[in-house]
């Protein structure tokens, strides 16, 4: 029990703090998503160095690697708004922002996990 709450604590914080962060960047001028962007590009980031330092040498306990990967990075990332956002680009047409922003976040992403992961090496 003690686990789920640790999952449902770091959700519910990440959760937040993505919300607000998509309420200061995200663009009603444009319609690009720099919220979304920047909390899935940090979120993996902070992941690669959660889970990094969790290999290493057993450097985070499981609780607290629930807590802050599981739990917050669940809860700060999201791909239910990624998807949600690139069905808005498609409905209306914009098959540019679509693809840009689909390529630069898968790829930003993985390279945001890796340097995480090379950050705590």
């Amino acid at each position: 029990m003690k686990q789920v709450l640790l999952v449902f604590l770091g959700g519910g914080v990440g959760s937040v703090l993505r919300y607000i962060i998509g309420k200061f960047l995200n663009s009603t001028e444009t319609r690009i998503p720099y919220g979304t962007f920047a909390a899935n590009i940090l979120g993996s980031l902070l992941i690669g160095i959660i889970l990094g330092l969790a290999a290493k040498n057993d450097a985070l306990s499981q609780n607290n690697t629930l807590l802050l990967a599981t739990g917050f990075c669940g809860g700060f990332t999201t791909f239910s708004t990624f998807a949600y956002e690139n069905h808005v680009f498609l409905k209306s047409g914009d098959f540019m922002s679509f693809a840009i922003y689909t390529i630069a976040s898968f790829v930003v992403g993985f390279l945001a996990v890796f340097a995480g992961m090379y950050l705590v090496k």
